[in-house]
């Protein structure tokens, strides 16, 4: 039941935010990572379930990656509503994308070092998934970096640095964040979902 509500949901999001993208070429980079979970997903249902908090949260993650391949970035309406209540300079949507790239995989590699008994102090497995999420982060901005300088003029969308000259390192920053917040808020709860696995 759960499992037919979430791949509606996610199906949902996906086709709406196919549905007349602002940039397609930027809806597909967006969006490619959601793909790419669905995947995996699928092929390790059985296999390796996940808690129900890691399906729920790469759920919202996918959510926000084909939301912002829907507008782009730096275009949400939403975050440009709060843009103008705050008097920002630029639409932040962008960081509310980097805070999840480290909250939710901080969560998925915390789940993997656990439950394959990779790592067994506490601390050590923390330092680790802090490591793993900033490691991701850092690939994903020479991902971007890479398509910045292979497309050229069609990349700002994909970019959404919005004239921000540190936004690749505040990019870092937010996953870092993200990732600290999701161990120190969500550990306990994710340690009783993870004993209910066994």
């Amino acid at each position: 039941m759960l499992r037919n509500l979430w791949l509606i949901i996610f199906f949902a999001v996906l086709i709406w935010s196919a549905i007349a993208p602002k940039d397609l070429f930027t809806w597909l980079l967006e969006v490619f990572p959601a793909l790419i979970a669905l995947v995996v997903l699928a092929k390790t249902e059985r296999t390796f379930p996940l808690t129900p908090l890691l399906y729920s949260l790469i759920l919202l993650h996918a959510i926000i990656l084909m939301v912002g391949g829907h507008y782009t970035y730096a275009e949400v309406p939403l975050f440009d509503w709060i843009q103008e209540w705050t008097g920002s300079a630029r639409n932040n949507y962008d960081k509310l994308g980097h805070l999840a790239q480290g909250f939710v995989p901080a969560l998925v590699a915390r789940e993997l070092v656990i439950r394959k008994q990779i790592i067994r102090g506490r601390g050590w497995q923390n330092f680790f998934c802090v490591c793993t999420c900033l490691a991701i982060s850092s690939v994903y901005e020479l991902l971007e970096w890479a398509v910045a300088l292979a497309s050229g003029a069609e990349s700002e969308a994909f970019l959404g640095t919005q004239g921000y000259v540190w936004d690749t390192q505040s990019d870092m920053f937010y996953a870092l964040i993200g990732a600290v917040t999701a161990l120190l808020t969500l550990s306990r709860y994710h340690d009783r979902q993870l004993a209910q696995l066994k």
